[in-house]
């Protein structure tokens, strides 16, 4: 037998795996992690796993440029590695199976060991050295491990001898028939054939796709979007696809052996509101099959899931139905739409959770964690509906809204008092930037202050989400105060979001009143959040800080953090309560035209109405309500957004600094007033 061949260095990624790694930022990280983990040979317990399996996944390339995957099926041991360099596998691809035309001498190959009884798989690549004796002698290229995610557990039997022919001819044709779609739309796994030309020398990868089933979507005219989940960064499937547009794939199924290949068009998708609707997706790519073959019985394997064989990861994501619900409700972002209480959850003694669920046909629109929601309720003895924002309390991810109100004040006392499950509230899209980057390297530190737990448990949800959903969760402290144990919330749901985050989050309790609480069991502090209780517990290394909780709690520790040097842009923060918080940023606030000192017809384009605005008339809230207007509004002090209304002509200046985010051409009614020098303001109102 020949010595295995010796291939030329290349640089380990490709321009194509390059460029989808840089607009994801990990580029310079994964030149890095590729020069450790990518080989040019197989370590040893990649080759004892290749003798262990008793099929392997193939990938080649056609005469023509095209890719096939395949399933070659030997059984345990028909794959030897005489070399760490070295594969010498004991079956070869049938003449009626197309992967079989690029497997001769010299054609480069990629194969994946896969096992799916318990989630192993290793890929490798190279070319075939020789067909001698009816097998592939095989050298390898590059050779990499895989994580275990998105792969389901199935028991494997064989019915036939190994390397039984295929009982039926392969059946060709140009598109995909009704028995090829129903086979796509219920699968849950699949494999995938790419390549590369780079220098004069062909690499062919062949990977595992996996997801709930139906998660590959077909199109009318049989062209295929499958979401791309987190995974390794590689971007070896992708990357090829960027470069050449070129792809084969294979559907296998299970129960009978039957193998479905196609080989076709594909591209990737970076930019598309699909991605964000579709939960777990940070990428899509579509496939157009140009050639179609069904091989029934090819493989003499038979699998069966097992009860408990969902992938965790797998599970951790969405599906083309609630992709279409979110992009309907996406253009109903502005109206107000009728949400069902689906379930009501005292969580303290006075905090009350209320689940909301949409209940005109479309989908929850996904927020961002620390996000409040708007809703619209009807209370008795108020002449019109009355709005007030909520902090949704849930993570995107979660399968409800989730408002936690705290029975303070006439609409949280309504809430409490009278709403019911299976009652209406109506809500419109939720809002707000007080939120938090799950993905960011930065350590957080959450700090609540009373019902100012709800954002900061909707990020510590989100953190925990999305670091078992990427295999890496963002170092998190959450300390948490309240008055008494009996008045605080979530006990229970913040020791088992502890838990399953596995030592990245660490979760301290503060109670000022301990006379019912016992150290250790109910609460790790006594007293309040102060900068002494923080030094207790916090290093106060390079930290991003998120504070939510009254007025005075949170502006007391913003002066402290600011205080031991924490820089401004690191303190996130949202108050509750009459006044917002005064920051020391140290930079100029956005500049502001004074305040009119004289009298400023305004005219409310959408009624037709006109007012004179005077010195003495407050904000042009209170001016439209002079005039008989109802506008939407909430806080009244220009942190919500809900009065946010379109200026047509005309300047504006705000009496105090919004939190609330407002475009160029919008303008806070709550707290804004005509500027000085604008003879007139049109408000769409």
């Amino acid at each position: 037998m020949a010595e295995s061949q010796i291939f030329a260095t290349l640089p380990t990624w490709h321009a194509g795996e390059t460029s989808i790694q840089e607009t994801v930022g990990a580029a310079d990280r994964m030149a890095v992690i590729g020069q450790r983990v990518v080989r040019d040979f197989m370590p040893d317990q990649h080759r004892a796993f290749f003798a262990q399996i008793p099929f392997v996944v193939l990938g080649s390339v056609d005469r023509q440029g095209d890719a096939w995957a395949t399933l070659l099926a030997g059984g345990p041991g028909f794959i030897t590695s005489p070399s760490a360099t070295t594969l010498d596998i004991a079956a070869r691809p049938d003449p009626a199976d197309p992967a079989s035309e690029g497997t001769g001498d010299g054609d480069a190959i990629g194969l994946l060991g896969i096992a799916l009884d318990n989630r192993r798989r290793n890929r490798v690549n190279g070319l075939v050295r020789s067909t001698a004796g009816g097998g592939l002698h095989f050298d390898v290229d590059q050779s990499f491990g895989n994580c275990p995610q998105y792969i389901q557990l199935r028991d494997l039997s064989f019915v036939d001898g190994p390397g039984a022919p295929a009982p039926d001819p392969a059946e060709e044709s140009a598109a995909l028939d009704a028995a090829a779609r129903g086979l796509i739309a219920a699968a849950d796994t699949f494999f995938v054939a790419s390549y590369a030309d780079r220098e004069g020398r062909r690499q062919v990868d062949v990977s595992h796709r996996g997801g709930k089933a139906g998660f590959v979507r077909v199109a009318a005219d049989g062209t295929l979007t499958i979401p791309d989940f987190a995974g390794n960064l590689f971007f070896a499937t992708l990357g090829n696809i960027l470069l050449n547009g070129r792809a084969g794939l294979v559907f296998t199924d299970f129960e009978t052996g039957d193998l479905l290949q196609l080989t076709g068009d594909a591209a990737v998708i970076l930019d598309s509101p699909e991605i964000a609707a579709f939960q777990g997706a940070e990428r899509l790519w579509t496939f157009r099959p140009r050639r179609v073959i069904r091989r029934r019985g090819a493989l003499p394997l038979r699998w069966s899931f097992r009860a408990d064989g969902w992938s965790p990861n797998a599970l951790m994501t969405g599906d083309w139905a609630e992709a279409a619900d979110r992009v309907r409700a996406a253009g109903r972002a502005a109206q107000w739409r009728p949400f069902r209480v689906a379930e009501i959850v005292d969580e303290s003694r006075t905090i009350r959770s209320f689940h909301l669920i949409p209940d005109d046909g479309a989908g929850r629109l996904p927020h961002r964690a620390g996000q409040h929601l708007p809703i619209r309720v009807t209370v008795p003895g108020a002449e019109a509906p009355v709005i007030r924002t909520y902090t949704l309390s849930v993570a995107p991810s979660d399968p409800t809204y989730r408002i936690s109100v705290k029975r303070d004040g006439a609409v949280s006392q309504h809430l409490h008092d009278r709403v019911r499950v299976g009652d209406i509230v109506e809500a419109r899209a939720p809002g707000g930037g007080f939120t938090l980057d799950a993905g960011a390297a930065r350590p957080a530190v959450l700090l609540a202050g009373g019902i100012g737990i709800t954002p900061l448990l909707a990020m510590l949800r989100h953190v925990v989400y999305e670091g078992l959903r990427t295999r890496r969760i963002r170092p998190t402290t959450l300390v948490y105060a309240a008055r008494t144990r009996a008045e605080r919330a979530f006990d229970r749901e913040l020791s088992e979001l502890a838990a399953a985050a596995q030592g990245a989050v660490r979760i301290v309790r503060v109670l000022s009143d301990v006379s019912d609480a016992r150290p250790g069991a109910d609460y790790e502090a006594a007293g309040r959040i102060d900068m002494a209780l923080l030094t207790r517990f916090l290093a106060f290394a390079d930290y991003d800080f998120y504070l939510c909780g009254p007025s005075a709690f949170t502006q007391a520790l913003y002066d402290g953090l600011r205080g031991y040097n924490v820089a401004d842009d690191r303190i996130h923060a949202e108050a509750f309560g009459p006044s917002g918080l005064v920051r020391d940023s140290g930079a100029a606030a956005p500049p502001r035209p004074p305040a009119s000192t004289v009298t400023v017809p305004v005219a409310f384009l959408d009624t037709g109405k006109e007012a004179r605005w005077t010195p003495d008339s407050g904000s042009l809230l209170d001016l439209a309500e002079a005039r008989g207007l109802a506008p939407e509004f909430s806080c009244r002090e220009g942190s919500c957004g809900t009065c946010r209304t379109k200026l047509l002509a005309g300047a504006v200046t705000y009496l105090r600094e919004p939190s609330a985010a407002v475009a160029e051409d919008e303008v806070l009614i709550c707290s804004a007033v005509p500027a000085e020098g604008t003879d007139r303001v049109q408000l769409a109102l």
